[in-house]
């Protein structure tokens, strides 16, 4: 098998997390899906699942963070500068708040960060490998 993570969010609204999600690009798998959990898939090795706060107390007693908090940012990797434009405006109509932290364009790079309906927080990131100035590289 295949290396794989799972990132597993606590989510107060299942179907409206689904949506929202649905709308930057994951798609459902039914087969991890039911009224307490949903697994959206991002690509062949990261999923995000997704839990009901009654589901998500039953893996830890840990308290969930306010919509407020920071705990993690989870970047993910868009073919174009076009794409991490469209995910943000995806995030901002479909319950998400988009450019939470300042747009970042050094020119090999370009990223946006958004937040979910839960406050969980994603960065949208295009990245030019070959564009990365010599000085900046590391070993």
């Amino acid at each position: 098998m295949s290396r794989m993570i799972f990132v597993n969010l606590p989510v107060a609204d299942l179907e409206a997390s689904m949506a929202f999600y649905k709308s930057m690009g994951f798609e459902n798998n039914a087969r991890f899906t039911d009224d307490t959990a949903a697994c959206m898939v991002w690509s062949e090795a990261i999923s995000v699942m997704l839990h009901t706060h009654a589901k998500w107390r039953q893996f830890t007693s840990r308290p969930i963070p306010p919509v407020t908090s920071s705990e993690v940012m989870l970047a993910l990797s868009c073919d174009s500068r076009e794409a991490v434009d469209a995910m943000n405006e995806a995030a901002a109509a479909n319950g998400g708040t988009a450019d939470i932290n300042p747009v970042q364009d050094p020119g090999f790079m370009y990223n946006r960060s958004l937040a979910d309906p839960d406050g969980h927080i994603w960065e949208a990131v295009w990245m030019d490998p070959a564009a990365i100035p010599a000085d900046d590289q590391t070993n």
